[in-house]
């Protein structure tokens, strides 16, 4: 019998043999339920406005339920009105408001084709979920009319004087928004998202917000969200890197109308310093254009090499007070020879496109001037003090984790490096060596660290440094590269010297054994083990395919950022896990003027139909229903006393 403190525990929930009893059967049942759908994204990069469509239009799953439903009944057009009603039903209903089109028959008709959408996506849940899943102001209207009997004469007369009575009151407009809403929700029943929220697109802000509004959701931390909690920690690297990137792709929208990050003081600085240089070299990728807050290219181009120069200054001094990243290759500002214009990467010297360092002390190149010292705590402030930054952090805190171990699928960002004869490659810290699980987990642990322990500690100090390292370290899980050439991008023509080499992981994971190999070191086997990875843009157009490893390994970032598509040919993936299959869905780019439904291509076919029984939450019900069959047996026995009133 379990332990006597906790069946009294619990006990309070069920005081009686009765109530424990129902919840057996309840929590029985619920394992006779088909698994709830789960979507993987991958890689999002601030495009706000492409991945909240994806998000809303359950990346053209609802589109397919409009057609099975009403394929024989409604023409293509209006079923394209109907989708784009429910992934925006606020802003649709205002203009139909406005134009005159939402007359009491078109309400009467929408709210019918609504309730029959909600009936199929609410299908393969309990009446109770779907019940806690509506708004409360709505929720006996809606749950009657998804439970008519339509053969029944009366109960039809019945739906119909539900309808009547919402439109002569008129809030028709508010039932169809929720009815939306409702069907958003039902649709997506887990939400994973595989890293890299942040960087490249125009407000990951936005992001940030939808997320937090959802229901059940997960992420594993990319590096690009690493970077900015390494930032949201103090960091000051972290801090030059995010902003030097939101510079550099002109997005000035999500740094100071985003997250009120004043950018006046550096903006000021870099254009009295550099007021004689055009800084060619840092003319900003324009992807985007700012609503809020357009910078001058030219303006913005001075504070790209502003803060560039300031970055690699204070990254030269993390690399020199940790010796054990074996990065001092990478501190290039001691590699230049200010005289000749030259600087020396890996034993050859090369001609410098830009010599223009008036902020560096060529005896001591590492050293930030007085100016610089008090931008970087004026900015240092803007992160340390951000309450909406530190808002979204800590829900990357409490929804996020370097790997997450799911329903026989293994996810995360990057990689978990290797080495090239397929074993897995150490890293020595503190006196310890990691690899495999258990260096994600110590990874995991310092990334707690750096924004949880007090501030002033040797080990919180230690811990933001590491942040950035994780950001480009040669072993970092999350990038995955032998280095990160940005100083050579910025400063050295010659293309060879811009390469970043490969983990060998990304060469051994497209073969099954190693797969099978990661899947055994995280506790996963068998054949619906899964490892669902992003990170590394997949180059459809190049005939590659996101499926590897004979179907064991799915590579899901497509390219949803703009300056991806190019090479991708594509505006991403999503991957979505039914009872019935796996699919992937591929989406166009993002366009608010025209149909974008991703085209949906199942790739993996259940041998049976997952249920709730057989999901990780199946496991947690059956201990939960264990744990009430003891109960019931302690009150019978006399063990507990039912409490009865």
């Amino acid at each position: 019998m379990k332990d006597l403190a906790y069946l009294k525990l619990i006990a309070r929930e069920y005081p009686t043999i009765r109530a424990a009893s129902s919840e057996i059967i309840n929590l029985t049942a619920i394992q006779g339920l088909p698994k709830g759908t789960e979507y993987f994204f991958s890689d999002l990069h601030g495009e706000h406005e492409a991945f909240i469509h994806l998000l809303r239009s359950a990346s053209g799953v609802i589109r397919e339920k409009i057609s099975e439903t009403f394929s024989h009944i409604l023409p293509e057009k209006e079923e394209v009105e109907l989708a784009n009603l429910i992934y925006y039903p606020d802003r649709i209903m205002n203009q139909l408001e406005l134009s005159g089109q939402a007359d009491d028959d078109w309400l009467r008709v929408t709210i019918y084709r609504l309730v029959q959408i909600c009936k199929v996506v609410s299908s393969k849940y309990t009446r109770s979920k779907v019940r806690k899943k509506m708004p409360p102001e709505f929720a006996y209207i809606i749950d009657e009319l998804l439970h008519v009997d339509y053969n029944d004469d009366n109960k039809r007369v019945y739906y119909s004087e539900i309808i009547r009575s919402i439109i002569d009151i008129r809030i028709g407009d508010k039932f169809i928004i929720a009815l939306c809403e409702l069907i958003q929700n039902l649709t997506i029943d887990c939400l994973h998202i595989i890293g890299d929220i942040f960087d490249r697109g125009p407000r990951a802000d936005m992001i940030m917000n939808e997320l937090l509004q959802f229901h059940d959701v997960d992420i594993q931390w990319g590096n690009h969200d690493i970077s900015w909690m390494g930032a949201a920690t103090g960091n000051l690297a972290c801090i030059c890197n995010v902003l030097r990137i939101a510079i550099s792709y002109n997005s000035f929208d999500v740094l100071e109308d985003g997250y009120g990050i004043n950018l006046r003081p550096l903006s000021m600085f870099a254009a009295r310093v550099y007021r004689n240089d055009p800084c060619e070299r840092f003319s900003p990728q324009i992807l985007d254009e700012n609503i809020y807050d357009a910078v001058d290219p030219g303006l913005a181009a001075k504070m790209h090499k502003a803060i560039a120069i300031i970055q690699f200054k204070v990254e030269g001094q993390i690399i020199k007070r940790h010796p054990e990243y074996e990065m001092n290759d990478r501190v290039l500002l001691k590699a230049i020879d200010y005289n000749k214009g030259t600087v020396t990467v890996e034993g050859k010297e090369y001609p410098l496109l830009d010599t223009s360092f008036p902020t560096i002390d060529p005896a001591s190149p590492l050293t930030l001037n007085e100016e610089e010292e008090e931008l970087l705590r004026t900015l240092q402030l803007s992160f340390l003090h951000n309450e909406l930054l530190h808002r979204h952090v800590r829900f990357l805190y409490s929804h996020g984790s370097m790997y997450k171990c799911y329903n026989s699928n293994l996810l995360y960002h990057g990689c978990i490096p290797m080495r090239e004869d397929g074993t897995f490659e150490e890293i020595c810290m503190e006196g310890s060596s990691y690899s495999g699980k258990a260096l994600m987990d110590y990874v995991d642990n310092k990334i707690q660290n750096a924004y949880f322990l007090p501030e002033h500690t040797q080990e919180s100090r230690d811990a933001r440094d590491f942040m950035w390292y994780l950001w480009c370290g040669a072993k970092s899980p999350v990038y995955g590269k032998g280095k990160m050439t940005t100083f050579e991008h910025y400063f050295i023509e010659d293309h060879q010297t811009h390469m970043e080499p490969m983990n060998p992981y990304y060469r051994l994971s497209i073969k099954e054994e190693y797969c099978e190999k990661i899947l055994s070191e995280f506790g996963l086997s068998g054949e619906s083990a899964h490892i669902i990875n992003g990170h590394v843009p997949v180059k459809i157009k190049e005939g590659e395919s996101p499926v590897k490893a004979g179907g064991r390994l799915f590579l899901i970032d497509g390219g949803l950022s703009k300056a991806y598509q190019s090479k991708t040919g594509i505006a991403g993936y999503t991957l979505i896990y039914n009872s019935n299959h796996l699919a992937l869905a591929e989406h166009k780019p993002f366009d608010p003027e025209k149909e974008s439904t991703p085209k949906v291509s199942v790739v993996e076919n259940m041998k049976h139909r997952v249920m709730v029984a057989d999901t990780d939450k199946g496991a947690e019900l059956t201990g939960r229903i264990e744990d009430l069959k003891e109960l019931v047996a302690a009150y019978r026995e006399g063990i507990i006393k039912e409490r009865i009133e």
